[in-house]
């Protein structure tokens, strides 16, 4: 199971997630978060993965669907301390090239014009 919190700094919101983003599991509460911040509106919102364990192609789609969605709103999203085995994932799958990347949550935070 997947644990999410967020939180505020600078202006932005962190969302931190610890687990498994798998289908059924960190899939939804990824999107629940993620939706709620927007519904409450945050507009520049950050997704700290540096605890993620594992995720499948269900969690990349919500990973996908999580920054159409933001940028629906007119905001931003940007990963940040992404694990090795999910920056191959991207790269891979070439969503590297559609996500604004960050090496670590402060310089993600500070990314926001």
């Amino acid at each position: 199971m997947a644990q999410i919190t967020t939180r505020q700094q600078d202006g932005v919101s962190v969302v931190d997630v610890k687990g498994r983003i798998v289908i059924g599991v960190g899939d939804v509460q990824l999107r629940e978060a993620v939706r709620g911040l927007l519904s409450d509106g945050a507009r520049k919102i950050v997704l700290n993965l540096a605890d993620v364990t594992s995720i499948d192609s269900s969690g990349i789609g919500e990973l996908v669907s999580a920054y159409t969605a933001t940028s629906r709103e007119n905001g931003q999203l940007k990963l940040a301390n992404l694990p090795p085995k999910i920056m191959d994932i991207l790269r891979i799958t070439q969503l590297l090239t559609v996500f604004d990347v960050h090496d670590s949550e402060d310089e993600a935070t500070a990314s926001f014009g």
